[in-house]
């Protein structure tokens, strides 16, 4: 902005409100009285902490601190300000208003950036959402160095490493990035050939990232149940263009490294089971995504499925429908998309070999009832598939047997995909039919034959299945079918997505 008095000045800002950036216009004026600098605008402590790094900033920098009353403007003065990205933006206002700066080009530019007390620039949190705003603007956005930016060609921005450089003009200070090929800096995804005697388990999770179907996996320790999960990334379709952008906003403002998600790697999350509320849903002061938004557009993996609180599960809830989170405070709603693949696992009882073949359970009855009825209630309803996991044979281990590898399931997964669009795209009224009642409302909807229409009712009687279990057992049939680009959903695809309920639900 251009300076419409001499005693006030104006550049362009911005605060992160969520996983988005918002703008804000530092305003900077000066009056006689005592010397000293005050801030307004609702800016939290590392806001007002600006006022030591600034002072600092400008005798190592070698310009002169003005000897006046300094008031700075935080607009819009009613949204909450936060971090330690308005020193920069400050201090050039500051500099432009005494003249110690060329004020040319600043009106061109977004500023965002810490500074050091021997007066360099650093980088802080959410420099992605800040360049998709500038973006948005018209501006460019000009940054603090930091070690861990992944530069973007959509998103043009430049840094500045020291305020020095600022005396010859800002178009000389900054420093285009240089563009190169982002590569992941955390280690390749393993192959699923690695994984060995559990083919049938494979082939489910194939079925699961083909159909985006939540899956549970209950076994004994050692089953393999961890290394399935770890490699389920490697199976899910092209990540869409949307959840990309959003996948990188979120990661950009909670600090996490955007190179693997940049690199074509989905994200995969695995929180502990004593996480709390907030780090999984999100939330705190200021309002922070929590671990299911940063599994977005990647796969949320609870291992201990049953360690987990009751309190937090039931939180999934909303994000495994709607795919997004709201989340309320004082200051206003903030939403935070959460679309995942969702993966747990689960031993059996809690010594963990319930039904093993080889080793006998330890726990008592009654241990076994309270421990599975941990994995019952409304979010289990919502996994679409339970599948047993048993430990391999040792000799398939010794021996170095190698089964289907990721190449062959992610072959799998392709098809299935693209026959579901071109399904969809020649029958467009069947996402419709899915939310009409009857069993009539449901062979329409998934196409299903005459003997697969008789089979769902067979299996649905015998073993009292509720209308969701209904849709459950559909849904993965429907999947099944898509993989083996039948446009009918039989009674073969019906009886293997009923072998896919595991022990806690069986259906055969």
């Amino acid at each position: 902005m251009s300076c419409t008095q001499e005693i006030s000045f104006a550049v362009h800002a911005a605060c992160l409100r969520g996983i988005d950036a918002v703008p804000v216009t530092v305003e900077v004026s000066l009056s006689g009285g005592i010397p000293g600098m005050c801030i307004v605008g609702l800016g939290d402590a590392a806001v007002l902490d600006a006022r030591v790094r600034i002072r600092s900033a400008l005798r190592a920098g070698g310009y002169d601190m003005p000897r006046k009353n300094i008031t700075i403007n935080l607009s819009p003065g009613d949204v909450r300000k936060t971090g330690t990205g308005f020193d920069l933006p400050i201090l050039i206002a500051i500099l432009a208003i005494t003249h110690q700066i060329p004020r040319e080009a600043l009106d061109e530019k977004m500023f965002c950036g810490e500074l050091a007390l021997d007066g360099s620039v650093h980088s802080v949190k959410g420099d992605i959402a800040y360049a998709l705003l500038a973006r948005d603007m018209g501006l460019q956005l000009v940054r603090g160095q930091g070690s861990d930016h992944v530069d973007i060609d959509e998103l043009p921005c430049a840094e500045i490493h020291h305020i020095a450089s600022l005396r010859e003009g800002i178009t000389e200070a900054i420093r285009p990035i240089m563009h190169t090929q982002a590569s992941a800096t955390s280690a390749p995804v393993p192959d699923f050939s690695e994984v060995i005697g559990q083919e049938m388990a494979k082939r489910c999770l194939a079925i699961a990232a083909a159909g985006n179907h939540g899956m549970l996996m209950v076994g004994p320790p050692g089953a393999g149940k961890t290394m399935l999960a770890r490699r389920m990334t490697s199976l899910l379709p092209p990540i869409q263009a949307s959840a990309y952008w959003e996948a990188l906003r979120i990661h950009s403002v909670v600090g996490e490294n955007t190179a693997g998600i940049i690199a074509g790697i989905r994200p995969f999350r695995s929180p502990h089971h004593s996480i709390s509320s907030a780090g999984l849903v999100g939330g705190g002061r200021p309002v922070r995504p929590g671990e299911v938004s940063l599994a977005h557009g990647g796969v949320l993996f609870l291992d201990e499925l049953a360690e987990f609180p009751q309190s937090i599960l039931q939180l999934l809830r909303q994000p495994l429908e709607e795919g997004c989170l709201r989340i309320v405070r004082v200051d206003g709603v903030f939403s935070f998309p959460a679309r995942f693949q969702l993966l747990a696992a689960s031993n059996p009882c809690p010594c963990g070999y319930l039904g093993d073949r080889d080793v006998p359970c330890s726990c008592q009855h009654h241990a076994v009832e309270r421990y599975q009825a941990k994995l019952a209630g409304p979010l289990i309803d919502r996994i679409d598939i339970t599948l047993d996991i048993h430990r391999p044979n040792p000799q398939l281990i010794v021996e170095g047997a190698e089964g289907l590898s990721t190449h062959d399931l992610s072959m799998l997964v392709e098809r299935a995909v693209y026959f579901a669009a071109w399904r969809k795209a020649h029958n467009p009224e069947a996402e419709v039919l899915t939310k009409r009642p009857g069993i009539d409302g449901l062979a329409k909807a998934f196409q299903l034959d005459r003997d697969g229409t008789q089979a769902l009712v067979g299996v649905a009687s015998r073993n009292h299945l509720t209308g969701r279990g209904i849709m459950r057992l559909c849904r993965v049939a429907r999947t099944i079918a898509d993989m083996d680009e039948s446009e009918a959903v039989s009674t073969q695809h019906l009886l293997e997505s009923a072998m896919y309920q595991g022990r806690m639900g069986n259906v055969i």
